[in-house]
């Protein structure tokens, strides 16, 4: 039931993705707003971010032990569905992307930059920067995005029930969006050691899903780089698994310099695509896990 779970919550957070509808980042904005409010002298607040975090995961994973317990197993299931729907999903990455995909295709690159600077970390937002750099900036912002909001969901909830796969989304969430900034920093370090393997076990799934032996030329910078993060870790493994340069702007520009400007949008595509195909990969693994009794 763990793989049917989070299979129908996968598919209809897809279809929500794509009418831009239950931002999960919103829910958590408007629970956090409940700690905006600190005495002087306590301006970071990372206790109560903490604790509005621990709180619904330790009584969701404290619920789901009890029906287990009492023999109602079944009844934790749409519960867990219902969470999972809100936990995952993107909405607005494909109505952003569109537009900035078409801009680069007209070579308008400060229409590009003006879709996409929302989304680019705060200190890449610069609009003198490159298109080079925008768009790889871009691309890791996307990859990191998907990671948070569905692998790493899923690597916990399947390896500790729902509890656990709230508390990492809600590290996650405190990290972007906690009132308090000078908290946001150590929160970001917690959601790092989350997210430390599900990154590494996503770069591994490249590999199958994209271009093994482009990627194996370059898995010994991200098994072996312990203090590397999620971003970085996604972004070497996603340029080896991919081909086409579809990571590699200034060596595509040179090889295809006639397809310039059809580089964004075809560039996209291929990152969306190598995550897509990692899910199935996801998928198939969790389905022989189920089948062989480990879950």
């Amino acid at each position: 039931m763990v793989l049917v779970v989070f299979l129908l919550a996968y598919m209809v957070r897809r279809r929500l993705d794509s009418l831009d509808m239950l931002s999960g980042d919103e829910v958590w904005r408007r629970w956090f707003r409940n700690g905006s409010r600190v005495r002087a002298g306590h301006e970071s607040g990372i206790a109560i971010g903490l604790a509005l975090v621990v709180l619904p995961a330790f009584l969701l994973g404290l619920a789901e032990y009890l029906l287990v317990a009492s023999g109602w197993r079944m009844a934790a299931y749409p519960l867990e569905f219902l969470v999972l729907v809100v936990l995952m999903g993107t909405p607005g990455w494909r109505q952003v992307l569109r537009a900035y995909a078409e801009a680069w295709q007209r070579g308008d690159m400060q229409s590009a930059w003006h879709h996409v600077k929302d989304l680019l970390p705060a200190d890449e937002r610069g609009a003198a920067v490159s298109p080079e750099a925008m768009h790889l900036s871009l691309s890791k912002a996307l990859m990191v995005s998907v990671f948070q909001r569905f692998f790493l969901v899923a690597f916990w909830y399947v390896v500790g029930g729902i509890g656990l796969a709230v508390l990492a989304r809600g590290l996650v969430a405190l990290a972007d969006q906690w009132p308090q900034a000078p908290a946001r920093p150590r929160f970001a370090r917690m959601s790092d050691l989350a997210a430390w393997i599900p990154a590494r076990l996503l770069s591994l799934t490249f590999g199958i899903a994209g271009d093994l032996a482009g990627w194996l030329r370059e898995t010994r910078h991200t098994l072996t780089g312990v203090t590397k993060k999620a971003g970085e870790v996604l972004m070497i493994s996603a340029n080896g698994s991919l081909t086409g340069y579809a990571l590699d702007p200034s060596r595509f520009s040179r090889v295809h310099p006639d397809e310039w400007t059809a580089f964004g949008g075809r560039s996209l595509r291929a990152v969306r695509d190598l995550l897509n195909r990692s899910m199935l990969v996801w998928i198939c693994t969790l389905a022989l896990l189920v089948i062989s009794g480990v879950v």
